[in-house]
Order: structure tokens, then sequence, then C-alpha cells
């Protein structure tokens, strides 16, 4: 299945000499209702592995490469480029790019003190057995956090795929009205 074929078309003056194309409507969103994303029963946790793709793992899960809209959208993944995981290599580059010194100190985290010490708080730097969290040690926080995605059992994919089309007819017949 082609993810763009069932989007609804809009006639679009590219040139603005009043001559409008049929083309396809890339803006059209579509959102997994909150309940759906989090019951549990229609959906497996994940780890993505370095550098595996939304391809590769629709491939593997799905059997097919070109349901890797399944995954991304699942999960609220608007722009793959920068909501997607980096692999360890293009980590790297990308914190080498971004700070001067990586080894550097980001910020400093402290354990809570109550309810649940193992969640990590900021703190200010003088903050007495705060530790230290470098550049990269931030940024590959937030990628590791990145790679934990749910995948929604293949079980559910024809299902998903029917709704999808529903909804993209709908809007096509709110597009042409």
């Amino acid at each position: 299945m082609s993810y763009f074929k069932d989007f609804p078309t809009i006639s679009y003056d590219a040139t603005g000499d009043k001559t409008f194309k049929k083309i396809r409507d890339i803006t059209t969103r579509i959102k997994f209702k909150t309940a759906i994303q989090n019951n549990t029963a229609l959906f497996a946790k994940y780890n993505v592995k370095d550098g595996e793709t939304p391809e590769a793992i629709a491939y593997r899960e799905y059997g097919e490469a070109n349901l890797h809209w399944i995954v991304l959208v699942f999960n609220d993944i608007l722009d793959p480029r920068y909501d997607w995981p980096l692999s360890q290599r293009d980590l790297n580059k990308f914190v080498k790019n971004k700070y001067s010194d990586p080894d550097g100190e980001h910020h400093r985290e402290i354990a809570q003190s109550s309810g649940v010490t193992s969640i990590l708080i900021r703190v200010e730097a003088d903050t007495v057995g705060a530790a230290a969290v470098t550049n990269f040690e931030y940024e590959d926080n937030i990628n590791a956090k990145k790679a934990q995605i749910k995948l929604l059992k293949k079980d559910f994919v024809s299902q998903v795929i029917k709704e999808f089309r529903k909804e993209m007819g709908r809007a096509t017949s709110t597009a042409t009205t």
C-alpha cells in the first residue's frame, strides 16, 4: 500500500499563472486516539536497535516495508529525521556539531528524595550530591527515549489500514465540498 495514494487531492497553482493541477494534499494528518495508543493489548513495546529504520521494522513485523507509516503514526512521529532515534554514528556527529565540548557539563542531576527515588531531577550546580551530566550524556538520554517505541501488533494492521482509508475518504469528501 502506498501511504499517499489514499490522501485527498487539492487544486494547486504552483506558479501563480492560474494553471491549477490536482496534487495529493500531503499536509493531511491522521492520529491514533490516545486510548488506542495506550491499550497494551494492541501493541508491544520495542527498543529500536542502532541504525534500524521504520521501514526495516515494518518489513520484519508486518511483511511490508511500505507500512513504515504505521510505526511512525502509532508513535506520533511526524518527522522521522528528528523524531526517530539516531544511529550511534549519527549521534556522535550530531553532538560534535552541536557542542564545542561534547564532554562539557550540560547540567546537574540528583535523585528525588521522595516517591520514586530512581527519578532524576535537574538541580543547581551547587547542590550537594548532584552529579554532572555531560552534553553527550544529555543527548544520548534523549536519543535512548526516542528508541523506546510501541509496535502495533500484526493482528491489528489490516484494521488500521481500513480505518486509515476510511479517514482519508472523509478528508477527501471534506476537501471537495
